[in-house]
Order: C-alpha cells, then sequence, then structure tokens
C-alpha cells in the first residue's frame, strides 16, 4: 500500500474585495488543499505474558494487543486502525520460530473464534458444549498452535476494534479486493516491523477466512515477494458457489448430501456407521443423485422415483417432500423439516444443535441455535481475556457485525466468487507450499464434499494433490468447540506444521 505522490503546489485565486471576506476565502482555500494528516501512530492498547503447558512442556509467552494502522493503496488518504493480538515465544530465533496469521471470516466476523476456540494459549470452556451455562470462564489451552508457532490474530476493518479513522469512510474496506490487500499490507508491516522475514510464514482462516487466506497468499507472493510455507483452511469456503443455493444450480444440493445425511443419523437414531453411511451417500451423489438433477425434465419418471426414495432413507425426509422439491432439499428447508414433527429445528454450523421456532410451520428457521449457543461465552471470554491484559477499551468490541454490508464482491461480477484458481497459482508458483483443510461432518454451512469437489477440480492432472491434506471431524463448522475434535484438530497440525518445515526430510 503505498503512499500516493505529493499533490501539487496550491493556486490561489482570490476574489474581488478585501477585509474579511477575502481573509475567510484564502483560509478556505487553503484548508480545503492542504495535503493529508499524517497518519496516526500504532497504538498499544495491552501486553502481558504467561505460559502455557502443551504435552508436559511449559511454554512461555509475550502477547500484545495493538491497533495497527494502515492506509489504502489506490483510495489516497483513506486509513484504518486495525486491532491485531499477537503471541511470541521470548528469546526464539526468527529463522527457526514460524509466525502464523490467524483469520476469521464472515466477512464481518473478528478472529475471537480461532484466537479462544483453537489456537490461542487460552480457550473457552464449554461444559457441555451444546448448552453452555453462564458464567463463562478461560482456561489454558493445551492444544494451542503455539506450539509450533507464533501466533497474530487479525481482526479485518469495522470487526473488533478496528475501525476507519475518523473522518474515513469505513466502507472503503468493505469488498473482496480491499480487504484482502490491506490484510496483506499488515502482513508485510508485521514481518518488517518484527523483524519476521526470515520466518517460516504460515497463514491460517476459518470459513470465509480461507476465501481470504486464498487470495491473500496470491497476492503475498506477486506484490511482496513473501514465500509462505503453508496454509491452514478450517471449514472452507472457496468456491462459494458450491455453497448457494440457486436456481439452476445443482452443485450445492449434491456436496451437501452426505452433511444432510449425517445429522438425519444423528438425531433419528440411525443405526450403522456413520463413516460408513457417508461413503455410501457420497457414491450415490456422485454416481446417481447428480447425474439426476443434471437430467432435469429428462429424467424419467420411475428413476424419479427411485431417487426420491434412496433420498427419503437417507435424509429422514417424506418422498413426497423431497418430490415436492424437485428432489432438491435446501440448507435452509432441511433445518426446518428434519424434525418438524418436534416442532424444532436443527442447527447450520452445526447440525447436531436444535433449536426452537415460533411458527412450526414455516419454511425456513428463525436462528442458527449452533450459533447463538457460543456466541455468549466467546464474547465474555474476550472481554475477560483482554482485561486481564490491561486493554480497557470502552467501544464495542464487534464480535460479529452486518456493519461491512453491503460487501463488494468485486471480481465475481456475474457470477459466485471462486478463489481456488488463486490457490492454484500459488501452489504453482511456490512448489514447496503445503494445505491443511479441516472440515466438519455436522456442518452445514461449508460441507466436507464441498470442499472435496474444489481440490479434485483444482488442478485437473491432479499434480497437486498430494500437497493438500483434507481431514474430517464428527463436529460442526467450529469443530474445536468439541474438545474430543480439538485434541485431533492439533494432532494433526502438529504433523503438518513438521511437514511444512522438512521434517524427516
Amino acid at each position: 500500500m503505498s503512499v500516493r505522490p505529493a499533490d501539487p503546489p496550491v493556486v490561489v485565486v482570490l476574489p474581488g474585495g478585501g477585509g474579511e471576506p477575502l481573509a475567510k476565502a484564502l483560509e478556505a482555500q487553503l484548508k480545503a488543499s492542504a495535503p493529508p494528516a499524517t497518519p496516526a501512530a500504532h497504538e498499544l492498547w495491552g501486553e502481558g505474558e504467561g505460559e502455557v503447558t502443551v504435552r508436559g512442556e511449559a511454554l512461555p509467552y509475550k502477547v500484545k494487543v495493538e491497533g495497527l494502522v494502515l492506509r489504502h493503496e489506490d483510495e489516497g488518504h483513506a486509513q484504518v486502525r486495525v486491532g491485531v493480538t499477537s503471541y511470541v515465544r521470548p528469546g526464539a530465533s526468527p529463522a527457526e520460530r514460524p509466525i502464523t496469521f490467524c483469520f476469521n471470516g464472515g466477512p464481518g466476523s473478528s478472529s475471537v473464534w480461532l484466537h479462544l476456540g483453537a489456537f490461542g494459549p487460552r480457550r473457552v470452556v464449554l461444559h457441555p458444549e451444546l448448552s453452555p451455562r453462564p458464567p463463562y470462564t478461560l482456561t489454558d489451552n493445551a492444544f494451542t498452535l503455539f506450539e509450533e508457532s507464533d501466533l497474530v490474530f487479525v481482526d479485518p476493518p469495522s470487526t473488533g476494534w478496528s475501525r476507519a479513522q475518523p473522518g474515513q469512510d469505513p466502507k472503503t474496506w468493505h469488498g473482496v479486493t480491499a480487504d484482502v490487500e490491506a490484510m496483506s499490507e499488515l502482513i508485510r508491516l508485521v514481518l518488517t516491523r518484527d523483524g519476521r522475514w526470515a520466518s517460516p510464514v504460515f497463514l491460517a482462516g476459518e470459513s470465509y477466512g480461507t476465501t481470504r487466506v486464498a487470495a491473500i497468499a496470491l497476492r503475498l507472493h506477486e506484490r511482496f515477494g513473501v514465500s509462505l510455507s503453508g496454509l491452514v483452511l478450517i471449514s472452507c469456503a472457496l468456491d462459494i458457489g458450491a455453497l448457494e443455493f440457486h436456481p439452476g444450480n445443482d452443485l450445492p444440493y449434491v456436496v451437501i448430501l452426505p452433511t444432510l445425511a449425517a445429522t438425519a443419523w444423528y438425531h433419528l437414531g440411525r443405526e450403522g456407521d456413520l463413516a460408513e453411511l457417508l461413503s455410501e451417500v457420497e457414491e450415490f451423489a456422485l454416481e446417481d443423485y447428480g447425474p439426476a438433477l443434471m437430467k432435469g425434465a429428462r429424467l424419467p419418471a420411475d428413476e424419479r422415483r427411485v431417487i426420491a426414495e434412496r433420498l427419503s432413507l437417507f435424509l429422514g425426509l417424506s418422498r413426497e417432500y423431497i418430490e415436492r422439491c424437485d428432489l432438491r432439499v435446501s440448507l435452509e428447508r432441511f433445518v426446518k423439516e428434519l424434525l418438524r414433527d418436534r416442532r424444532r429445528t436443527v442447527g447450520r454450523l452445526d447440525g447436531r444443535y436444535v433449536g426452537v421456532d415460533r411458527d412450526g410451520g414455516g419454511e425456513t428457521f428463525e436462528y442458527d441455535p449452533s450459533f447463538s449457543a457460543i456466541l455468549g461465552p466467546y464474547t465474555a471470554a474476550l472481554h475477560q481475556h483482554m482485561h486481564s491484559l490491561g486493554v480497557h477499551r470502552e467501544e464495542e468490541y464487534r464480535i460479529i457485525t452486518e456493519k461491512v454490508n453491503p460487501w463488494r464482491w468485486d471480481g465475481a461480477e456475474n457470477r459466485a466468487l471462486n478463489v481456488s484458481e488463486s490457490l492454484r497459482k500459488v501452489m504453482v508458483q511456490q512448489p514447496h507450499l503445503k494445505v491443511f483443510a479441516a472440515s466438519g461432518v455436522f456442518d452445514l454451512a461449508t460441507p466436507f464434499m464441498a470442499t472435496d469437489h474444489t481440490f479434485d477440480h483444482l488442478a485437473l492432472d491432479g499434480s497437486l494433490q498430494d500437497r493438500i491434506q483434507h481431514e474430517r471431524y464428527a463436529a460442526g463448522h467450529m469443530m474445536y468447540v468439541h474438545e474430543p475434535c480439538l485434541a485431533l484438530l492439533k494432532q494433526h497440525l502438529r504433523g503438518f506444521y513438521a511437514r511444512c518445515l522438512g521434517a524427516g526430510e
């Protein structure tokens, strides 16, 4: 984000007359043509020290909460202060100690979920996980990623405490391109200011954060020459077209089918092994269901009935209902219909959760119970943690916000955003870059089969597949709220970081 060249010399044209009107006119012209104010300095909001024990070893850390000022490359004087929380291992060599930049999604989400749910040295306590009772507490995170890497958690503009500077339009930063440019510049700034250009650099993102990370990875390489060691993608949203249910787009119905079947299996008490069920449903989706939808009105009546009956068996919905939906049961309809006889809905982010709507006969759900269950615990924990670090800011910390909307989907006009090509390009240009992806089996928002489909079409010759690791977990979008899944995720990431750093080579 370069600073715009200086403005040309000011030429003041004086009106006729003199005295006070002349002085006011001169003052107004000078004020209008004055160069922009010098950007405000970075602010330190809080800091502290601590240690976390992982696998029997005490790991000391220094934590710092800051507001870093960025300037928009194309909008000249537009500035924004971005909130960043970083954890650093004291005394470690930059050349040997990796650094990981972490982003959540939305758009409009702060980084609190990865920060206090999965990767940070402290995490939220959720007991029991599906119905936590206040007050909420923090505990040391024995599964922290800090064992493998220093950590930088970033709140994009208008989330957390990140704000456009006074007099600046926050909408400047609310779009795909502006967001990627700003977050790339922030990474460049931290690497330069903290002397970390010798460090192995990783990017981690969740949900739209994976969209962000894939695009940032390519920009960092092409704009700043930053070579990355690895990408960590939690609940991928790389091809938005695979996730949005629109007339004429049959792909989302196909790739969500195993997740819907898993959710029905969970709530209806179906017998049998879940893994075997998922294998059967995936085969049906690829070999029978997808081709049937492709035929449209050409699908023979007898084939249509067979497809409807198998969908009814997998999804726990009546054949008549499935036929009324033209064999296409969207996420919104499924979460309302599955437990309609009990007047209950199921979660979007995590299908294991159950909610209660006012209208038992509606077509869509009133709220997402899997999100409402964790919003309070994470909000309270964030403020508790910041207070312990001496951060005393009275303005609202936006855990998740609609203030970034309408989001500008620039670069995706007349189509759904797809950053898989950015991912392919950066992987081709950086042949040592590896990718780790994690998916929740009960995640209806970003289904695991949609991620498989994206990776299967990333490079049609299959040349990148051996550098991609995709794991599934028996939970939802934030699989780490389920402690056994968090422990397994940690185990997988430990091995992934080791491979990225050349361990054993």
